[in-house]
């Protein structure tokens, strides 16, 4: 457009003619009146920019909007129809709402486009959108971790890399196939010793000792020993090879592995050292009980299962349902237990002694269990344990739906992450490797220019050609502001 040109509904004076009072404006094919008066309610945004910026001139318009017909007096603006919809609620209701199916992350975009603050957003939304960046940035985190396995720091030391590889083999089953490997192994071992913890206590397996003790049989002894031999390596390599040494001792796994391996040696050591301090009968009274301990090493199936990961997020994520279950039993409990003494102190043959007593007999039934070594004899009694057991059962089934619900979409989630974060790496490839192509394209040309006479022209040719499906990802890091995948 020439620079010239003047607006027909401009004043010579640069200014709006007052009864012109409308402001058309053309979103993504979407017109929308505003009127003066609404839009300076919020002098910030860009829709009350418009108002002022006829007088501007050319320069002062374009700078706000993508186009503008002077013969129509209308704004044009290539953005998204659907999320402007929802921001200019703020001139009505002074609060904006997002509409299911917009991305929470465009939606910020499209309101920081607009320059309408973000305190305008409803707190439900905003709980969105920020469940929406965890999302995102769980996401870059994954794709930080592939990228950094993948590179290699020519400046870093022989003992920085080796580290490096120990940690992604015994972290990272996924990385290889002898990390698999391991994985596997490192499962098995845990599978062997719960096992044999588990045929240790059976007596016709067991030895008699020269006090006459019982112990263990000396073929389930070598067993356990070799598993915590396989244990303790693994754990001192990975705190070797950890990149956070604190936050590893610190993490809830790694303390579950410590109680797995720790028992095995205070016992070793108390047996050999303990008799010299104390008596055999303490010894051996101290050993049972850390024997006992050896149940936390079933807890590092956790560590190979992604399942009993989920189920423990879910479970903390449901903190609230199972307080709840809690409450409603406790009360149940009380007062069940309370009225099945009083109702059967009637009967010379009670079984009910006391309210505290009655207080196992609550927990049973409305559980479910039912053991019968307490029951009622009284008509009014079996009347009392038939409500208990229904409010038990109803009690029961209240916390079990948002349970598994979020047990569903943690699990979803986390396969969502997954799955964005492999597309987020083929996105970076393919753009890597059309680089690469533009590249070795702009040397065919050059070669071509310099003529085919060149004895080493059909060489170069073919290793150019090769140069191009050479995947960049491991070369460089390629880090993005923006992910081009929202999921």
């Amino acid at each position: 457009m020439a620079g010239d040109c003047s607006f027909p509904d401009v004043d010579t004076d640069g200014s709006e003619k007052r009864e012109e009072m409308e402001i058309v404006v053309n979103v993504g094919g979407v017109r929308q009146v505003f009127y003066e008066d609404n839009l300076n309610h919020y002098p910030e945004t860009r829709l009350a920019e418009l108002v002022n910026c006829l007088s501007g001139g050319y320069d002062s318009i374009f700078s706000l909007c993508d186009d503008y017909d002077p013969g129509k007096r209308e704004f044009y603006f290539d953005r998204d129809p659907d999320a402007f919809k929802c921001i200019i609620d703020v001139y009505y209701f002074g609060e904006i709402h997002m509409k299911k199916g917009i991305c929470p992350i465009c939606f910020k975009n499209e309101m920081e486009f607009w320059k309408v603050d973000l305190k305008f957003l409803d707190d439900c939304c905003k709980a969105h959108l920020s469940e929406k960046k965890e999302e995102l940035e769980e996401i870059a985190r994954r794709v930080q971790l592939i990228l950094d396995d993948l590179g290699v720091d020519a400046s870093e030391s022989r003992w920085k890399r080796c580290q490096k590889c120990i940690w992604k083999f015994l972290e990272k089953p996924e990385s290889s196939y002898p990390a698999r490997v391991i994985a596997v192994l490192s499962f098995l071992f845990i599978l062997i010793s719960s096992v044999v913890m588990c045929v240790g206590t059976i007596p016709d397996l067991q030895v008699v000792d020269a006090e006459g003790n019982r112990m263990e049989h000396p073929t389930l002894d070598s067993i356990e020993t070799a598993c915590i031999g396989w244990f303790t390596m693994e754990y001192v390599l990975r705190l070797i090879s950890s990149p956070n040494k604190l936050h590893f001792a610190l993490s809830f796994m790694n303390i579950v592995d410590v109680l797995a391996i720790l028992p095995f040696y205070i016992s070793l050591t108390l047996t050999h050292l303990g008799a010299k301090l104390m008596e055999l009968s303490n010894v051996q009274q101290a050993v049972q009980a850390l024997r006992i301990m050896r149940i936390a090493r079933i807890f590092k199936l956790a560590r190979h299962s992604s399942g009993l990961q989920t189920l423990t997020y879910a479970l903390k994520r449901s903190f609230k349902e199972l307080g709840l279950l809690l409450m409603y039993l406790a009360v149940g409990i009380f007062v069940f237990s309370a009225l099945g003494y009083t109702m059967e102190q009637s009967h010379p043959e009670t079984l009910f002694k006391s309210i505290p007593q009655s207080f196992w007999w609550a927990i049973i039934t409305m559980t479910t269990v039912g053991y019968g070594d307490i029951y009622p004899k009284t008509t009014l009694g079996k009347l009392n344990a038939a409500i208990s057991f229904l409010c038990g059962v109803i009690a029961i089934a209240l916390p079990i739906h948002p349970i598994i619900n979020n047990f569903v979409r943690y699990y979803n989630k986390q396969r969502v992450l997954e799955t964005a974060a492999k597309h987020e790496l083929e996105l970076m490839e393919l753009n890597s490797a059309e680089g690469k192509a533009s590249g070795s394209r702009s040397e065919l040309e050059d070669l071509s220019r310099e003529g085919k006479d060149d004895p080493f022209y059909s060489s170069r040719i073919k290793v150019s050609h090769s140069d191009t499906f050479i995947h960049l990802l491991s070369e460089e890091k390629n880090y993005r502001t923006r992910l081009q995948s929202c999921k």
